[in-house]
């Protein structure tokens, strides 16, 4: 992986792969195997991704989790997978089985009141084009609008939102927006649900692209590997850092090669 960088070593966990029978790869989907964009029912996966995820599905022992902080069933179709992958949305307040079955958090009264309410001040300032609506969260996207419109949504969703922050909701930044959810939505807290129901020795990665998937990457820290895909390495709580795609569909190869899904 040639702009793989860390200071450790990537080659002992995959030595632990291809000793092992069965494998966990958790992997976040908007902007981790998927580039952004502005109309998120067209955010396909990058060129070589889907059948490299195919064959680590089918032929490698391991159990497939694709996450995202957006809605669990909007994945299924973008994806095509067959079987389908296990998939947590909303950060971890929904869980999508690969038959079909669907869990999702119970959510107070008070805090969908709170979510109703910030839903109605957004569309009282006209940003309802820019909210996007989840299950026990409210977002507001600015990604790929020009500069001063960016700068006004934002300051109105902060104004907006900002002060239902505690009781419950939180305030939660990622790439290109801004979102108020339920304090218990966290890639942090899924994985830590995820570990509930795997063996202590089980190599499990995780590869995530954006603030909220910090919270992940310190819960395995420890535990297993942790990568930063993005295009450029900024401070993060992830082992290694991964350019994508082509640094993302080395690891997936090597992933396949180690754990013998390859022809």
């Amino acid at each position: 992986m040639s702009h793989a960088v860390s200071v450790r070593d990537i080659r002992p966990f995959f030595r632990r792969a291809a000793a092992a029978t069965t494998r966990v790869l958790l992997i976040d989907y908007d902007g981790t195997i998927a580039p952004f964009r502005a109309d998120r029912s067209q955010a396909t996966p990058y060129s070589g991704v889907l059948p490299l995820l195919d064959r680590i599905n089918q032929r490698c022992g391991t159990r497939l989790i694709v996450m995202t902080g957006g809605s669990a069933e909007r994945i299924p179709s973008l994806l095509s997978l067959n079987p389908a992958p296990e998939i947590w949305g909303a950060c971890g307040l929904e869980r999508l089985y690969p038959d079909g079955r669907y869990v999702g958090a119970e959510i107070t009264d008070k805090d969908l009141d709170a979510l109703a309410k910030a839903e109605s001040l957004l569309k009282q300032q006209r940003l309802t084009k820019y909210v996007e609506i989840g299950p026990g969260g409210i977002a507001v996207h600015w990604r790929g609008l020009e500069h001063f419109e960016e700068v006004d949504i934002r300051m109105k969703a902060h104004r907006i939102l900002n002060p239902f922050a505690g009781n419950g909701l939180v305030i939660a930044d990622f790439d290109g927006g801004m979102e108020l959810r339920v304090a218990s939505a966290s890639a942090g807290d899924a994985i830590r649900s995820i570990l509930q129901d795997t063996n202590a020795d089980t190599p499990i990665a995780y590869l995530g692209d954006d603030m909220p998937d910090e919270d992940g990457f310190r819960v395995l820290n420890g535990r297993g590997l942790t990568a930063l895909v993005n295009q450029k390495h900024r401070f993060t709580a992830a082992e290694f850092w991964l350019r994508p795609p082509d640094d993302l569909i080395d690891f997936l190869k090597t992933w396949i090669h180690k754990c013998r899904g390859a022809a």
